[in-house]
C-alpha cells in the first residue's frame, strides 16, 4: 500500500469527490483507508437500563482506488514512486516533481510543533 498515515489525500470518486483530509487509519489486508471527515456514518445506539441512547457518528473506511495523494512540495495531485538508493531504505517520492514525500511531512509536522 502506497498510503501511510499523516499523507494528505484528495477524494477523487463517489459522495464525497473533490474533498481533501487526512489519512488516519491504514488497512492494509484489504486496501482501505480511513480519512478525517469523509465517509461520515451515524451509528445509533439502543438504550438499556443503565445507559441512554445515541447516535454516534464516525468515519467508515472506503477503498484506496477513490483517491489521490497530494503532494506536500508542489501541493499537486500524484502518484506516488519509490526510489531505492544503493545505501539506506527505500522512499516515496512524488511522481511529479520528484522530491521526497517523507522528508516533506516530517518538515510540515516539526514547524507545527
Amino acid at each position: 500500500m502506497k498510503f501511510k498515515v499523516q499523507d494528505k489525500v484528495l477524494v477523487v470518486a463517489g459522495k464525497y469527490k473533490g474533498k481533501t483530509g487526512k489519512v488516519m487509519r491504514v488497512y492494509k489486508k484489504t486496501n482501505r483507508i480511513t480519512v478525517e471527515k469523509i465517509n461520515i456514518r451515524t451509528k445509533h445506539i439502543k438504550k438499556t437500563s443503565t445507559r441512554a441512547g445515541q447516535k454516534i457518528q464516525y468515519e467508515a473506511p472506503f477503498d484506496v482506488s477513490n483517491v489521490m495523494a497530494i503532494c506536500p512540495n508542489c501541493n499537486k495531485t500524484t502518484r506516488i514512486g519509490y526510489n531505492i538508493p544503493e545505501k539506506g531504505k527505500k522512499y516515496r517520492i512524488c511522481k511529479k516533481c520528484g522530491e521526497s514525500i517523507e522528508q516533506a511531512i516530517s518538515k510540515v509536522e516539526k514547524k507545527k510543533k
